[in-house]
């Protein structure tokens, strides 16, 4: 993807964010962009392709699940990095993207949702598999399973019914999921780590 699409594909998804799908016109892309509607329609062929392009984007770029470029993070640091990231999602998350979504786009929604679902897994599973290699996971967990688990999880705890049935924010939900995945998945020297990078994140 070229600079210009990702430029493209950022600065819709933050108008998108602030103002809701439906309110936000191409015009009003354009204009954000500093370009002419005729210059972004050589990027896009309309609002709905300029949609599925971002929720693609979205989908490969998530930082709900698992970065794509680790570096030399070991399995236990990426999903610390990953719940910091995610916790920065959930400040800037506005409901009306999922509700204008659902309404106005359905076929593309739960395309979507099903494809990061499958995203979601594919790099659960590869966390796993990593965090096993490196001696900090239980060699006696089965990958697949508790991938699906995960991403089972992870749909429940984003269902509204769920959410308005708790007094804590999504944002606290998550992190008490998260930990107790990491919990149930690291050896005793994984836990060990793990209490040690905690306690390192609540003294800086």
């Amino acid at each position: 993807m070229d600079d210009k699409m990702t430029q493209i594909l950022n600065t819709t998804g933050i108008m998108f964010r602030k103002y809701g799908i439906r309110s936000i016109s191409m015009d009003d892309i354009a204009r954000e962009l500093g370009m002419s509607k005729k210059t972004l329609y050589q990027y896009v062929e309309n609002k709905n392709d300029l949609l599925e392009k971002l929720l693609n984007h979205l989908i490969v770029s998530s930082t709900a699940c698992i970065p794509e470029k680790a570096g030399n993070l070991n399995a236990i640091d990426i999903l610390l990095e990953v719940s910091v990231k995610v916790g920065r999602e959930i400040n800037e998350f506005n409901p009306a993207i999922v509700f204008d979504l659902e309404k106005f786009y359905p076929a593309l929604y739960k395309s979507f949702v099903q494809a990061k679902r499958e995203h979601v897994f594919i790099k659960i599973k590869e966390n796993l598999e990593q965090g096993k290699k490196e001696g900090i996971y239980r060699t006696d967990i089965d990958s697949d399973l508790v991938s699906k688990l995960y991403v089972q999880k992870l749909i429940d705890v984003h269902d509204p019914e769920f959410l308005s049935s708790v007094d804590f924010s999504f944002e606290r939900v998550f992190q008490v999921m998260f930990d107790n995945h990491i919990r149930g998945i690291a050896n005793q020297e994984g836990l060990a780590y793990y209490e040690k990078q905690i306690n390192k994140q609540i003294t800086q």
